[in-house]
């Protein structure tokens, strides 16, 4: 019963850190062209993430049976790769990376899995199917989304008063960045349910077949939503002014491209990455504005980040887990998150002395025109 509390404590951990490092999915848009204040902006997404938690399981269902052997799962495994993932989430915060929370819990897991049981133990049709073709498909189809979003927008409003058409946009981006944070919910929130119905099946306080309790539902949301509401700081300023230099209507039509394809896989029950998608469509619109030129560079070096973030967090899965393991039991477990802990704590000391953290976060941000290039993402 203490291996399980303690399981459940670190998937709520990694649900708040899911929460504070894809805030800026949401509203990077907003506070860069100044629709919201940034404190207003995300505030509006932690209670919409909250929400949008209690709007869809389906997601929460293809993490716990599709993706591994329900029944070779243990909790030490599931505990590995809530470790894993985590430590890769705090890690590319700290480097201001926009990478998916979403692929770094799989990769723990999965991580773990190949440790305990070798590769008959994870469902590699599931993985392809849902995770892998997906993750690949996701920001080009958002990129082509947004990029149609917004020259329909350049187009309908072309005749309209700029200063009209600017402050309209700017309204609009209220809507379209809830309606973002809805989408959020409903797809992110997910994952950390599935985990932690997967680790009721694995202590057998649930049957294989059991839906998600509703206690779970609740914790995860309110988790999600405590981690949006203290915000992502770095890695907003990275999605809101590192690509290229966002204006109203291209924050709008962003995303609601975002939203369209978020929501759509949601329906789908595909745990899709939201920062692919976010990502894909602030650099679609860039694409498809004349006279915006989009830093290609900065792009190639989050797509880097994108393709090895489900290995390297399968690689600190299987990490944890083996040490774990090693020194055996629920001591293991105790001794494994206490490691963890200090490697935060070390993560959030450096952080306070790190460059890319000088973000004037009292509303200031969306005044700020300097550039970020690629070395914002990986200066230290």
């Amino acid at each position: 019963m203490v291996l399980l509390l303690i399981v459940i404590a670190v998937a709520l951990v990694f649900d708040f850190t899911n929460g504070f490092h894809d805030t800026a999915n949401a509203v990077a848009p907003t506070i860069a062209t100044g629709a919201l204040k940034p404190r207003t902006a995300v505030a509006l997404c932690s209670v919409l993430n909250l929400v949008g938690a209690f709007l869809s399981l389906k997601v929460a269902a293809t993490i716990a049976s599709a993706l591994v052997a329900q029944n070779l799962v243990t909790l030490p495994v599931i505990f590995a790769g809530l470790v894993g993932a985590i430590c890769w989430n705090v890690t590319t915060w700290y480097f201001a990376i926009p990478s998916s929370s979403s692929h770094a819990l799989i990769g723990g897991v999965i991580g773990a899995m190949l440790v305990l049981a070798g590769g008959h133990a994870v469902l590699w049709s599931g993985l392809v199917s849902k995770v892998i073709i997906p993750a690949g498909m996701a920001p080009l189809v958002a990129l082509v989304a947004a990029g149609v979003a917004v020259t329909a927008a350049r187009l309908l409003t072309s005749r309209v008063d700029q200063g009209v058409s600017t402050m309209g946009f700017r309204i609009g981006q209220i809507g379209s960045s809830s309606l973002l944070s809805l989408a959020h919910g409903t797809n992110d929130a997910q994952k950390t349910m599935g985990v932690v119905t997967l680790a009721l099946i694995a202590n057998g306080t649930l049957s294989a077949d059991a839906s998600t309790p509703m206690w779970v539902i609740l914790a995860c949301a309110v988790a999600i939503a405590l981690g949006t509401f203290i915000g992502g700081w770095r890695i907003i300023r990275t999605m809101g002014k590192g690509f290229h230099h966002l204006e109203p209507q291209q924050g709008f039509a962003a995303q609601i491209a975002s939203s369209a394809v978020i929501l759509t896989s949601s329906h789908m029950g595909l745990p899709l990455s939201t920062t692919h998608v976010a990502t894909g469509s602030i650099v679609g619109v860039g694409f498809a504005t004349p006279n915006h030129p989009v830093r290609w560079k900065l792009v190639a070096n989050v797509a880097l980040a994108w393709i090895i973030t489900m290995p390297a967090a399968g690689l600190m899965g299987a990490v944890a887990y083996y040490f774990a393991h090693l020194i055996g039991g629920t001591f293991g477990v105790v001794v494994l998150a206490l490691v963890a802990a200090v490697y935060l704590a070390i993560i959030y000391r450096l952080s306070k002395h790190n460059v890319v953290n000088a973000i004037n976060v009292n509303d200031t941000l969306a005044e700020s025109d300097e550039s970020v290039d690629s070395k914002t993402v990986v200066a230290a």
